[in-house]
């Protein structure tokens, strides 16, 4: 076979010049900053704890738990003794949020931070559940277990929700739960004055650690 003359091959030629590169922008670095900043705030608001319960407002709920179980021991009927006691809870209510949100705003924090919201998540569940029993117990003429469950399931509450808190708010749960549990074995006329050592002196006590340790 005779082979192609030389000029015919096509002659490879190699560019000196090469292809060009599809160039992605990086993110900006503002961006990127931002979200570091957004995740390191996340996480420090995950790792702190929920500092606003005030211990001044703690000491104004026992304060005025000891006037409503002298109120309450005077009453002659069920009805007005379960009315006592539950205009005295609407008052806690109403000295324990106003504390913490005035100790919140000194401080400069928030109380719905993230340690405040899962205390109250945590906090939540056993009140409903003491506010669904005292309703059963009541109905069912039960009145007597009333104090116990009262106390054992608030201080479940502050027992749990005190997880995320500072150490001494646990600790004074677990008295509260204390002091319920004797109260659920107790005589029926031991239910006011375990209910005045309770919601009154426990939280007169804890109040004024808490005050003391911890910024009011």
């Amino acid at each position: 076979m005779t082979p192609a003359p030389f000029s015919s091959y096509t002659p490879f030629v190699v560019s000196s010049t090469p292809p060009p590169l599809r160039f992605q922008p990086p993110r900006e670095l503002h961006a990127r900053a931002m979200d570091n900043l957004r995740y390191i705030r996340e996480t420090m608001e995950g790792a702190a704890c929920f500092t606003a319960v005030s211990g001044a407002g703690e000491m104004a709920v026992g304060a005025t738990a000891i006037g409503a179980a002298w109120l309450a021991a005077r009453q002659t009927t069920p009805e007005t003794w379960l009315a006592t006691w539950l205009g005295e809870a609407a008052l806690a209510f109403i000295l324990t949020v106003g504390a913490s949100l005035w100790k919140a705003q000194r401080l400069e924090g928030s109380f719905f931070s993230v340690p405040g919201r899962r205390f109250l998540l945590s906090l939540f569940p056993p009140l409903l559940a003491g506010a669904l029993l005292t309703a059963a117990l009541f109905d069912a003429g039960r009145v007597a277990f009333l104090p116990g469950v009262w106390l054992l399931l608030y201080g479940a509450g502050i027992a749990t929700g005190g997880a995320f808190s500072v150490r001494i708010v646990p600790v004074m749960g677990l008295a509260f739960m204390a002091v319920g549990a004797l109260a659920l074995f107790a005589p029926p006329s031991w239910g006011d004055p375990l209910l005045a050592a309770g919601f009154g002196g426990l939280h007169l006590l804890f109040g004024a650690i808490i005050a003391r340790r911890h910024g009011g």
